[in-house]
């Protein structure tokens, strides 16, 4: 317990300590605003650092057992490793069932309240904070409003556009809506929409169809890519009804899927890191100590982390099924730590 409390200790000291010097260089923050930012940010840091916090207790411990030569005590009579190791990976599936909870209960409460104090505080753009806390995306570009159903900002993409155009004394005086946009910088090109127009001396609003029509807009997609992405401030079961309610409307959720399915995924993570770590806590004694360790650590955990980025960055983009992406991480670790652990030998 010493160990994973140590270990989360610092690797999420180590992250604030970064991430905090980067917002107070590309932001000028004051310091209330800053704490209380992080303050909402630590559960999300927290629900990242476990699964490595996991793999650390699990790595140190067995090694302290080893080196006092008590795993050569416990071998022989008769113990495997696999029971020796059992009460661990038993405590790291309660921390793993912790981790779900905390994804799934309190973090998208605080995501809501850390986005607010980073869009509306801290960016000064409180335009923004409104995409993230609904499901559909409104925003105000000067005398535009915009409203967008999906939007796909890897892809830049969206689905479902409306654009209201209004005159200084806001009177509402044209409405675009299109079914589908790409989106390049500030230049949007709208497919298969139609423009009314609303005439003052006109008693009845004109409207007309196109298959194509660009537009210039001043709000980057970068912008929106930001605040669209609302996963990470809702639960499972709204997620899921999210999605659903988007399929009924024939709207691209594939983004949404993997998150969904990634949520579910990720607190297995603190268990198969400690499986990973295994194999490598009960070789023979080498030198390099403590810091052998947690390089061994370090180089595991990023190992993990690049292999599942890279499958949820292709199941995000269409390249792979959102469940396979979502899982095939902790699949394929799991695997290579059994193939490792089987080539022990105790």
């Amino acid at each position: 317990m010493l160990f994973f409390l140590g270990g989360l200790t610092v690797f999420a000291t180590i992250f604030l300590s970064f991430d905090s010097l980067t917002t107070m260089v590309r932001y000028n923050v004051e310091g209330d605003v800053l704490v209380r930012f992080y303050a909402y940010y630590l559960p999300s840091i927290l629900y990242q650092m476990i699964p490595v916090a996991c793999l650390i207790a699990t790595v140190f411990t067995l090694s302290s057992l080893n080196k006092t030569q008590e795993l050569v005590a416990l071998f022989s009579v008769g113990m495997s490793l696999a029971r020796v190791s059992f009460p661990i990976l038993v405590m790291v599936s309660l921390v793993g069932g912790f981790n779900f909870w905390l994804g799934d209960r309190i973090i998208p409460k605080f995501n809501q309240k850390k986005n607010y104090v980073f869009y509306v505080e801290i960016r000064k753009r409180p335009g923004l904070y409104s995409t993230v806390k609904t499901n559909k995306i409104w925003y105000r570009s000067e005398n535009v409003l915009f409203n967008i159903k999906t939007l796909n900002a890897e892809r830049a993409t969206a689905q479902g556009l409306s654009l209201y155009y209004f005159d200084a004394d806001w009177n509402l005086i044209q409405l675009i809506a299109a079914k589908t946009v790409h989106m390049s910088g500030s230049t949007w090109e709208l497919l298969d929409g139609t423009v009314t127009l609303f005439a003052k001396e006109s008693s009845f609003p004109l409207t007309k169809g196109f298959a194509r029509k660009v537009i210039e807009m001043n709000e980057e997609v970068a912008d929106l890519q930001s605040a669209a992405n609302s996963s990470d401030t809702m639960s499972l079961n709204s997620l899921n009804k999210f999605i659903g309610k988007n399929q009924e409307a024939g709207l691209d959720t594939v983004r949404y899927e993997v998150d969904f399915h990634s949520k579910l995924s990720f607190p297995f993570a603190a268990l198969v890191m400690s499986l990973m770590g295994l194999p490598f806590s009960v070789t023979r004694q080498r030198s390099g100590g403590t810091f052998l360790n947690v390089s061994l650590c370090i180089g595991l955990a990023f190992l993990y982390w690049t292999l599942y980025s890279s499958t949820i960055t292709l199941g995000r983009h269409g390249a792979l099924p959102p469940v396979v992406a979502a899982w095939s991480s902790n699949l394929l670790m799991t695997a290579a730590a059994v193939v490792l652990f089987l080539r022990l030998k105790k």
